[in-house]
């Protein structure tokens, strides 16, 4: 019972004790312990004077390097813990640096799909008024002449009377000027004379006894081509009073005059050459203002 406090009083000796005096310490015991038993194992007296402290010189130097090699140890792993250290510090850096690039390039990636999407929407509205104007351009071109239509309508054959007097009884530019007209107010919208579509520009005129249209001469018999509703034309045709003006000449001059109806017509574009304005005026709230760089 009495050695129960020396015990414990050892144990909290020790581990106050440094690790490499107690390392020392402990060796030194062992040593003593191990050559005092072969001394009593072989008979032979402890050794007096200069031999015991040469022996006791050995152990020491013995337990130094010992000391020395564990020093090294501890301060090698020591070392290898601060590189293992640093290196963990290192590459948890460069994984903080990697997530904050990532984080960069998916916002640019998120600015650059706004900006795509923007731009298509851009696109798809360009692309609305593209073919909006497309689609006013051709409405206009079919009503100007300058677009090729197709669509149902009437056609009209013209010939002269047979031994008919050139001068006086053939059929002239100011006749088909006259069924032109009639034809426009009964609902045409589109008219052809000959494969020669009319224009806003297209001069019906005589060149000695031929006709021209657009300045191309025609000869009879005549084919006139009208797109336009093929129920209605005809009847309003006879309606208008320029119809009905011309209805009265060929049955006064003997020209032959046949109507019918077509289910499809292709009617050309008028020449390109028509196009060119040689003067415009615009129109204003104040008035006409002429325009200085035409012709």
């Amino acid at each position: 019972m009495t050695d129960q406090p020396d015990s414990r009083d050892d144990a909290a000796e020790r581990m106050r004790t440094p690790l490499l005096a107690l390392i020392t310490a402990e060796a030194l015991e062992r040593d003593y312990q191990m050559v005092a038993r072969r001394r009593i194992a072989s008979g032979t007296p402890r050794p007096l004077g200069r031999s015991r402290w040469s022996g006791r010189i050995g152990v020491v130097s013995v337990v130094a390097v010992f000391g020395a090699l564990v020093t090294v140890a501890g301060a090698q792993a020591s070392r290898d813990a601060d590189i293992d250290t640093a290196s963990r510090e290192t590459l948890i850096d460069r994984i903080e640096t990697g997530r904050a690039l990532v984080q960069a390039q998916q916002g640019q990636i998120s600015d650059l799909r706004e900006e795509i999407a923007e731009g298509d929407e851009g696109l798809r509205r360009l692309g609305s008024a593209v073919s909006d104007a497309e689609g006013r351009a051709d409405q206009l071109g079919g009503v100007t002449g300058f677009t090729p239509v197709t669509g149902e309508g009437i056609d009209i054959r013209l010939d002269n009377a047979p031994y008919a007097d050139p001068d006086t009884e053939h059929i002239r530019d100011s006749d088909l000027a006259l069924l032109v007209n009639a034809l426009w107010t009964a609902g045409a919208e589109a008219v052809a004379i000959n494969n020669q579509r009319l224009s806003l520009r297209s001069p019906i005129r005589n060149s000695g006894r031929a006709i021209e249209v657009n300045s191309i001469g025609i000869a009879p018999p005549y084919l006139v081509e009208v797109v336009g509703n093929k129920d209605t034309l005809s009847a309003n045709l006879l309606e208008t009073s320029s119809g009905a003006a011309f209805s009265v000449l060929a049955a006064d001059y003997g020209w032959s005059y046949e109507v019918d109806n077509v289910d499809e017509l292709r009617l050309p574009a008028a020449p390109p050459r028509l196009r060119n304005l040689r003067s415009a005026t615009e129109i204003t709230e104040s008035g006409p203002v002429p325009d200085e760089g035409g012709e």
